[in-house]
């Protein structure tokens, strides 16, 4: 049962074609895994009725040699602020019905029931996901497989906490300003956000054109496969990119020799523990070793911060706007902080840091010019505890996220991959940005570390 469930999904489709595992018995192990290990890390909100029934529907397909599509039989689970038909999508929020109606399944949803994926259940988010840790008054506090004294990060936490201790070998997340590099960083997970609109989304996020929708793995190839699926076109989203009809896989072998690589230890202000910052420093000698030609170089931008911070306050106002005021005393009270600090934003602020954030994207097309990949911390700290928004220190989930979110204002592929553990046995992560588009070289360059640096398993997800 164990082996089951530290399976990638890559071996899981193996075993199925060659009749050696079956979807019933893998659906099984995940489940009696959820049982023993959802209590104590509250990585699950909701979990279906129908897993083994969808399991012996999977099964009967692979024994008819006649499987539904890329991941037939595999478990999935969903983060819970992706719309999902026939379920809740509570946002972690006590202001959202239950009752529904739930008649739709978000893009990404819809692509994995169609290639035949086994829904497990929705996964815990901050209230309508607005920081970068997972605790709600709807759900409570979700934990770190490493240590569940330790938080898993967020907003995709329960994303994490979920595949980290092997409920399941993958998961969808989101990521509005690092919500699916940060909890892969705090896990030892791999976690990459595609290019904005590579993965439709619908309904189009309160934060607005931030939020990505991508993948949550223990190895790139299990991202990889599952970007062949994501990435499929949905007329809703009108964000959308054109449909490129390739295979994310291929390439992810052909290594980095002679990419030209600029390793910025901080961005040139951010700060950043010691123990992070020399662990990825030792870290980066290995695309070294690999061929790249490797060069400390900061991008040259100024703290993007206040441009963040409008984008993402005045969104928080809007999702406010729309909630009935008598519910708004039953929403986090720094949720309501901040959507305060964006209700006061003129609409002068908010195009201003539009304009802004154009010109930032623009400095970053211009440094790819020289520089095919950036590599920095995914994170200034390693997990600290729970039931906190931020460590000591600082006054917003922002202030430690200094690598994540200037990346998302510039809406570039970027990916977070384990690249040790501090003295506490906390994983810290190495964090990837490509050029816009250039999704396939983040994989490419991330599955030549990994090659190097395999991902380790947790302790629960050994067992």
């Amino acid at each position: 049962m164990t082996d089951l469930c530290s399976l990638s999904a890559v071996a899981l489709l193996e075993g199925f074609n060659k009749h050696t595992l079956s979807p019933v018995e893998v659906a099984k192990a995940v489940v009696a895994r959820i049982e023993k290990l959802n209590p104590k890390l509250n990585a699950f909100c909701f979990t279906s009725k129908a897993i083994l029934e969808d399991a012996k529907a999977s099964e009967a397909r692979w024994m008819a040699g006649q499987p539904r599509g890329l991941l037939d039989g595999v478990p999935v689970s969903i983060k819970d602020l992706l719309v999902t038909k026939g379920w809740p999508t509570l946002r972690g929020s006590k202001t959202v019905d239950a009752k529904g109606p739930w008649n739709d399944d978000a893009p990404a949803v819809a692509r994995l029931r169609e290639h035949g994926a086994v829904l497990l259940g929705k996964t815990a988010t901050p209230e309508f996901g607005w920081k970068g840790v997972t605790d709600s008054a709807l759900t409570g506090i979700t934990r770190n497989p490493w240590n569940p004294a330790k938080t898993p990060g967020g907003s995709s936490g329960g994303a994490v906490a979920a595949v980290a201790s092997g409920m399941g070998p993958v998961a969808i997340g989101t990521d509005g300003g690092g919500s699916i590099r940060i909890p892969c960083s705090f896990t030892g997970l791999f976690g990459i956000k595609p290019s904005f609109g590579r993965v439709p989304a619908w309904p189009l996020s309160p934060f607005g054109t931030v939020a990505h929708v991508g993948p949550i793995t223990h190895s790139v190839g299990d991202a990889a496969l599952m970007l062949n699926v994501l990435a499929q076109p949905d007329a809703r989203d009108w964000h959308a990119l054109p449909y490129e009809r390739r295979d994310w896989r291929t390439g992810l072998e052909d290594g980095v020799r002679g990419l030209r690589i600029a390793f910025s230890p901080t961005l040139g202000y951010a700060k950043v523990d010691a123990e992070v910052a020399s662990l990825v420093a030792k870290a980066i000698s290995v695309f070294s070793d690999l061929g790249a030609k490797v060069e400390q170089k900061d991008p040259g931008f100024e703290n993007p911060d206040p441009i963040f911070r409008t984008h993402w306050f005045s969104g928080a106002a809007l999702l406010l706007k729309g909630i009935p005021k008598e519910k708004h005393e039953l929403i986090d009270a720094g949720l309501r902080e901040v959507a305060a600090l964006g209700d006061k934003m003129t609409a002068h602020e908010v195009l201003d840091a539009q304009m802004k954030r154009g010109a930032l994207g623009a400095h970053m097309n211009l440094f790819h010019r020289d520089y095919d990949l950036l590599v920095t911390p995914t994170l200034s700290v390693p997990a600290f505890d729970v039931g906190k928004e931020f460590p000591e220190g600082v006054k917003r989930w922002i202030d430690w996220t200094p690598f994540s979110f200037p990346f998302n204002l510039t809406q570039q592929p970027a990916c977070s991959i384990p690249c040790g553990l501090t003295k506490a046995g906390l994983p810290v992560g190495l964090h990837i940005v490509g050029p816009r588009y250039d999704d396939a070289l983040v994989l490419r360059a991330a599955r030549a570390f990994e090659t190097a640096r395999p991902i380790a398993l947790s302790p629960m997800a050994n067992g």
